[in-house]
């Protein structure tokens, strides 16, 4: 299925000069001049080997047919991560190394959509956004509150985020996923 380039979301699989690619980083530009693209780095599933590419706008690329099956993940055991199929009640383990930039956002009994192809999994599809608390934090002193601009905030998956000053340790906040930002206070 042909998607355009900027509808690609990080953990999303890739069929891109007939390999199969997952989507590890991505990042909209506009550029003061000409169009906007979106700059993606990509691995390759088959040989591990990466590649940064650019796509404009019109371009569109075609998106790997996976069987998505809902699961839970439910704990990390060393380097392995353990998830729960919601329907056949099957555990399945991943290696940090598959997982790479998303671990940070895998709290126990987060729902996901892993990918499957060939019956192999290939992929993790997080939700757009996750909440997660704050374990530390600056504390903002009266009369502070003109500050503009955030302090550094340390998450409870160890994922460190800029938030607003009014944030402290003990409050939830919800995260992008795609671009590690702060959203809103949960």
């Amino acid at each position: 299925m042909k998607i355009s380039a900027f509808e690609v979301r990080v953990g999303n699989l890739i069929e891109y000069q007939n390999k199969l690619w997952k989507v590890y980083k991505k990042n909209h530009v506009k550029p003061g001049k000409g169009g906007a693209f979106v700059q993606m780095e990509m691995k390759c599933i088959s040989d591990g080997t990466k590649l940064n590419e650019r796509f404009r706008s019109e371009d569109k690329v075609e998106k790997a047919h996976v069987e998505p099956r809902k699961m839970q993940y439910l704990y990390a055991d060393g380097d392995a991560y353990i998830f729960m199929d919601n329907e056949t009640y099957d555990q399945l383990s991943l290696s940090g190394e598959e997982l790479e930039e998303q671990i940070p956002y895998l709290l126990p009994n987060t729902e996901v959509s892993i990918n499957f192809h060939n019956d192999k999994p290939i992929g993790v599809e997080l939700p757009a956004n996750v909440v997660l608390e704050v374990i530390e934090t600056e504390v903002m002193l009266k009369g502070q509150t003109a500050a503009s601009g955030g302090k550094p905030a340390v998450l409870e998956t160890g994922l460190k985020i800029s938030v607003p000053q009014f944030i402290n340790v003990g409050d939830k906040v919800k995260v992008n996923v795609d671009t590690g930002e702060y959203v809103e206070r949960a």
